[in-house]
């Protein structure tokens, strides 16, 4: 982890953006996710395919050097209310061209209208797809990586246990941007951070002064399942036997805890799972790309991780 000092310049403007980004007072859906697709936006060179699949939609995110069999599930993040394909292509973009993979980044169900546990299906459903399936036919991957970030990250992580826990095939590795891991929001940094987190401070701060009791009967509702269930809380479950995974994250950011509990749980679990610290960054810094340094440099190490994993399934196919 680098120091403080090193922090490019180009971070205060990021913050400066993040300060404009609110959710709308009304809580209007079509308004704060437009917000969060202008916030994201960034200019890409890949070719996007439009797809549906199982009632799922999504699209082929396709750079120049991406192979139809190397494949990699991006899943969205965005609290599980905002956020989709669109808003989330400039990482997928970036993913593509710096590991030289297909992206298939999907929308899933949503809030309110759906309950996460249709998130998770939704999920379930395209990795089941993705190992058969390419972007102009169906044959097998020669390897398939799933990635996500924030409430994507969860669903991520969530879908590689799933796929364990039911004896389906096994993704090559997983990343995390910053995800959420505990659902029960119990991780210190969701306190310790509040003030220095731009991006996901301002919510959690008025989320934490319910009471907590309220927090996990609302959240029920909302989410299908109980808050501290491991299907949708990774943190909680058994991290044992799971894909390689490598996950990125700001320490000052609310989420940082989440991260660095499920990487000390998982290795010590037996699994292999790699953490990247950057100092004083953004929640997701890497969707602020191609003009901050720190998330050229996120993609870069993203890359370098899924050909590695590549070059082991040469060795050992």
């Amino acid at each position: 982890m680098r120091p403080r000092s090193e922090v490019s310049s180009q971070h205060a403007a990021v913050t400066r953006q993040l300060a404009k980004f609110h959710v709308a007072p009304s809580f209007s859906l079509d308004v704060n996710r437009n917000k969060l697709e202008v916030l994201f936006a960034r200019k890409i060179s890949a070719e996007v395919i439009p797809i549906e699949f199982q009632g799922v939609k999504g699209e082929w995110v396709l750079a120049k050097n991406a192979q139809a069999s190397q494949r990699l599930l991006y899943i969205h993040g965005g609290g599980f209310i905002v956020g989709s394909t669109t808003s989330h292509r400039y990482i997928a973009s970036e993913l593509s061209k710096s590991a030289g993979v297909a992206v298939l980044s999907i929308n899933y169900r949503m809030l309110p209208d759906y309950k996460i546990i249709d998130s998770h299906a939704d999920v379930r459903t395209a990795y089941r797809w993705i190992f058969n399936n390419g972007p102009s036919s169906a044959e097998p991957a020669k390897n398939v990586f799933i990635a996500g970030d924030s409430a994507g990250g969860t669903l991520c992580l969530a879908a590689i246990a799933w796929a364990r826990d039911n004896k389906l095939p096994r993704c090559t590795a997983a990343i995390g941007l910053a995800p959420l891991t505990d659902i029960t929001l119990s991780g210190p940094s969701l306190t310790e951070n509040i003030s220095s987190d731009p991006f996901l401070g301002p919510f959690l701060k008025n989320v934490l002064r319910l009471p907590r009791t309220l927090i996990a009967i609302a959240a029920r509702y909302k989410l299908g399942a109980a808050i501290n269930d491991p299907e949708i809380s990774p943190l909680l479950g058994n991290l044992a036997n799971l894909p390689p995974t490598l996950l990125q994250v700001s320490n000052e950011e609310t989420l940082f805890s989440d991260s660095l509990r499920y990487a000390n749980k998982a290795n010590s679990a037996g699994s292999e799972v790699i953490l990247q610290v950057w100092p004083a960054m953004v929640h997701v810094f890497q969707a602020f790309g191609p003009k901050l340094p720190e998330a050229i440099e996120a993609f870069k190490l993203i890359g370098e991780f899924i050909q590695a994993r590549m070059k082991e399934t040469d060795k050992n196919p």
